[in-house]
Formats: C-alpha cells, structure tokens, sequence
C-alpha cells in the first residue's frame, strides 16, 4: 500500500517523471523530432543560516530524463529537508499558479483588449502613476492566490494604499474534525509588485512581477484606509514594515522571451523556466551564482546630469576603460527592473536606479521592489546597496517609501560605493540623505 501511495504521490509531479529515471535537463530534439532531454546540473546539496533558522537545500539523486525537477518536486522536497518551513511549499505554488496566469495574460493582452490605461485614463494608484488595465488585473491574480494559499496573513502591493489584511478562509472550521484539536500554521505576509515595468507591455518589452515574503510575527496590521492612524496602528504598521534581513523568501517571474522564475529561500538562488508543452516550471539554472565583475553598465542615462556627481564620476569611468579592471563597460538598458537584474545576475556587472535631483530617493520601492531583489542577489554572491549603505538594512518608514539602489556583481558594486564614500566627505547633504534612510520614521498610510 505504501509503494502505490508514493507511486501515486510521483505520478502527480508528471507522469514520466515517476518511471523514467536519469538527471536534470532541459528539452531538446533528436532528429526525428522526439523530445528528449539535455543533462544539465543538478541543485548543490548544503545548508545556510537565515534569520536564525538552518535552511537545507533539497537533495536529488535520481531526476526524470523527459520532465526534469520541476518546481513543484523541488517543493517537495524543499518541504521533506525543511519541515519547519514546510508551508512555503503552498506559497511558492500559488505564487507560479498566479504568475503562469499573468504571463498569458501579458502574451495575450493585445489580442485580448488588455493593453491601455485602466478606465480609458484617470485611474491613479497611491503612488500617483496612471494604472494600466493589467496593473488592476494583475494584482487582482496575485492577491487572490495568495489569498487562497491560506498560509497569509497580511498582503502589501505596489497597487494597494496600505496593507491588506486576510481574513481567515470562511472554510477552515468547515475542514475542523469537531472532536480533534488541529493547531494552525504559521502565517507569513507577502509584499509584492504584480507587473514590474507595466509601462513597457504595450510595446511587448519584458515585464515581471517581484515579490517577498516576511513571517508574520507577534501582530497583523489592520488599518482602516483614509483615516488618521491611532497610536496603536501606527504601532502595529510599523511592526510589518520590515527590513530586507527578515525576509525568509523572494523572487521574480520574468514575462519575456520565455517565462523565467528565479527565487531565493534563503540558501542559494535557483532559476526555472516555463516549459509550455505540460505548464510546469523546470530548473535550468540552479545555483546562480553573480560573477565578481562583469562588463555591462544598466542605467537610464537620460538622469546622467540629475545623478549625484559619484554615479556620474564613476559610470565615466567605466565607460572610458579607466576602472579598476580597465575594461570598457557596455550599457544595457530595458527600463523593467526584472529584466535588468535578471541579465545582471546571469551575466555580471550593475544595475541601478539610483537618486539623482528630480528623485532624491530614487523611484524603486523598498518594500517589495529593492528589499526582495537585494536578498536575492545577495544570495546569488552579490551587493546591493544605495550609495552608502546596504538596503537589506533599512527599516522602510512606509509601505511605498522609496529608495536608490545599486545592485550587482560584488567588485562593481563595492567600486561604485568607492566613488559615493569619497563623495560624502565633500557633500555633507547626499551623506545626511543617506544616513537619514537608515533612521525610520513612520509616514501616513498611502506614503
């Protein structure tokens, strides 16, 4: 009974993959047309400390040769190493549920009346940037599958004025056996930006979607929106606004050429793609690792005389050849967070959105943009930093608060930091705007 059981349990991961037995891979064609798979590597084996908690990486001896590990058995077994962490198994598969959806929706937008702005115009989120029809959607998709993962406590978006929190699922005393006492997981809260780069989809540019998941703590932060806050809820508003360190998970889905899934759980990066032939996500990059330095520069250099004279001093630099690996850097630049981070950390170099005179803090999001990138590439043997310091230290003092950031390969990051180091010694005031990020200051709601 026992075998047909964990027979049963393998078929549900795909069929093949519970009797053809061989190792990692990727599709390719035989020249009948057959496919079959490429060997690549499998996930390292090992262990890390995250928040105080050992996390330990699944081990795979034995992998399917036609379907690969996909991310619902690398979740599995994730879940078998780390009991404990056992129900991030249920939030990673509704946030592929949810960003599998999103990416048809964005395939298909222009064909589907998707593209343009929410209500023909006029619809402004809490930011005061005009929303697209799929930023609604969007976010819509993510919500309700995390939402009905039924591990989520409280909910943040780019798209949301102020955290959202979750009622417990209408069903759970409906599961309750009356005469058992069951004891409730954990709850955790998920900050996340549905679209990355929305304003790209209408000209078909990569988009993504970032998100970040926190454990939930002592508190749930209830705020009733468009009223003042009472001391108690700014209490417990700033009890879920965290810094990057207490993150337990992050990633992105990558909307572009293929549909890329990328996350840390705090031991290491790993990299799916979305085969469309069977709707699974299969590990093709396992183990990202940044190369110390790379040779490309992603910056929008329109803000070239806005930055701060350190961004500027050194891109000249590293555009001339005269950095310290006296190569010349090559720009590349998308405009979609996702889809510069992504090339950042497969190929090496820096990214940044940093402040400059129109934007002292930048325009990305600390909560659920720079916070859950930073961890990520941190993870993958990166830097990410604002200038000065490092952003998975800072305390956001809001849901939207903004901040620079600078992210990459670790030697480029720690040049470019060289370069705002020796800045702030001639300007006090970019090191007083600096210095300042790292005090928090609670703001209203909708900040």
């Amino acid at each position: 009974m026992a075998r047909l059981v964990a027979l049963l349990a393998a078929l549900a991961l795909g069929g093949a993959e519970a009797l053809a037995v061989g190792r990692t891979s990727r599709v390719v064609h035989g020249s009948r047309g057959a496919a079959r798979m490429a060997v690549t590597r499998a996930p390292k084996a090992g262990s890390a400390v995250v928040n105080g908690r050992t996390v330990v990486l699944p081990k795979f001896s034995e992998e399917c040769s036609y379907t690969g590990i996909t991310l619902t058995r690398y979740m599995i077994e994730f879940a078998r190493a780390n009991p404990e962490l056992a129900e991030l198994e249920s939030i990673l598969a509704s946030i592929q549920t949810a960003c599998k959806t999103i990416s048809t929706l964005v395939r298909r937008s222009s064909m589907t009346g998707l593209v343009g702005l929410q209500g023909g115009g006029g619809s402004v989120n809490v930011q005061g940037e005009e929303q697209k029809k799929l930023d609604v959607i969007t976010n819509d998709v993510l919500k309700n599958a995390l939402k009905f993962s039924g591990k989520m406590a409280t909910l943040a978006s780019e798209e949301e004025d102020a955290p959202v929190a979750l009622d417990e699922d209408d069903n759970y005393d409906a599961y309750r056996p009356k005469d058992i006492v069951i004891e409730e997981g954990n709850k955790y809260i998920a900050v996340f930006d549905p679209l990355d780069g929305s304003s790209n989809v209408d000209a078909g540019i990569p988009t993504g979607t970032i998100f970040g998941i926190f454990d939930e703590g002592d508190q749930t932060c209830v705020v009733d929106e468009g009223l003042p806050l009472t001391a108690a809820e700014q209490e417990c508003l700033a009890s879920t606004l965290r810094p990057g360190n207490a993150l337990i998970a992050s990633g992105y889905c990558l909307y572009s050429s293929a549909t890329h899934f990328v996350f840390t759980l705090g031991a290491g990066v790993q990299g799916f793609t979305l085969d469309e032939s069977n709707g699974e996500f299969v590990l093709t990059h396992p183990d990202i690792m940044l190369p110390p330095r790379g040779k490309i520069y992603s910056l929008n250099e329109g803000n070239r005389w806005a930055w701060d004279n350190a961004l500027r001093d050194y891109v000249t630099a590293i555009q001339k050849g005269e950095g310290e690996s006296g190569v010349a850097y090559t720009s590349r630049y998308i405009g979609s967070m996702v889809g510069d981070v992504h090339r950042t950390l497969l190929y090496g170099g820096i990214f940044a959105y940093a402040g400059d005179k129109k934007n002292v803090n930048g325009k990305l999001r600390l909560l659920y943009e720079a916070a859950p990138m930073s961890f990520l590439v941190e993870q993958a043997g990166g830097k990410a930093v604002t200038g000065l310091h490092r952003i998975m230290d800072i305390v956001p003092s809001g849901v939207h608060q903004r901040v620079p950031v600078i992210m990459g390969s670790p030697d480029d990051v720690a040049e470019c930091q060289k370069y705002y180091t020796a800045e702030s010694a001639k300007d006090p005031e970019m090191k007083k705007r600096c210095d300042a990020r790292m005090v928090p200051k609670l703001q209203k709601v909708g900040a």
